[in-house]
């Protein structure tokens, strides 16, 4: 039963960040890019003052792989580095602890567009 609560707990926390980002697409006239981007930097700030890091505890997956996750990893990459390397950290922090990500979506975006068949949009 425990298993099914951990389920319940990621879907439910992930489902509501996919509607802040339908509501957003719907009902402003944000592009999909500064919606991504909103996303990131929100939660590079929820990072900042600590509240994001409780909501990663108690929903796990359906709070770090949404966009705002990444910028959760970022930003803990940054405190990890600053702590770690100083002010050289804060520049490269954020990328070492994001490195597995970024090389995925490299990779997997380059195996889709030799897969795919590009046609116009119509």
């Amino acid at each position: 039963m425990e298993v099914l609560w951990e389920y319940v707990k990621v879907f439910v926390v992930g489902g509501i960040f996919c509607v802040i980002g339908q509501i957003l697409i719907d009902k402003t006239n944000f592009t999909p890019g500064r919606i991504l981007v909103s996303f990131v930097t929100a939660g590079v700030i929820l990072s900042a003052v600590g509240l994001y890091q409780p909501l990663v505890d108690f929903a796990g997956a359906g709070a770090t792989v949404p966009l705002t996750g990444f910028g959760h990893s970022l930003a803990e990459g940054v405190r990890k580095g600053v702590q770690e390397k100083g002010l050289l950290g804060a520049l490269t922090g954020g990328i070492t602890q994001t490195a597995g990500g970024i090389a995925a979506a490299i990779i997997f975006g380059y195996v889709s567009a030799l897969l795919a068949k590009p046609r116009a949009k119509t």
